[in-house]
């Protein structure tokens, strides 16, 4: 299902698309909530400030990632005011 937020670049868009491809399993979606939090702890530990920045983004993204299954953030801003705004 292509996104109407972004177009990716094409080494993400082709790792996207081998995502869709594979077969999900039962309780994915638990394995990367446990993954995103671990990374935020572990960033919230570094003395460097870029190392928490990029920690915190990855391990948003994979929380985002669990909440909203394979569809990733464009079907979670749809409940948002502002994601009506960017689906336009």
């Amino acid at each position: 299902m292509p996104t109407t937020l972004t177009r990716l670049p094409p080494a993400l868009q082709k790792l996207k698309d081998r995502d869709d491809r594979r077969p999900g399993f039962p309780g994915e979606h638990w394995l990367v909530l446990a993954a995103g939090v671990a990374v935020l702890l572990a960033a919230r530990r570094s003395p460097s400030p870029i190392v928490r920045a990029l920690g915190s983004a990855a391990g948003s993204a994979l929380l985002v990632r669990a909440a909203s299954g394979r569809d990733g953030l464009a079907r979670v801003l749809t409940y948002l005011p502002v994601g009506k705004l960017l689906s336009r």
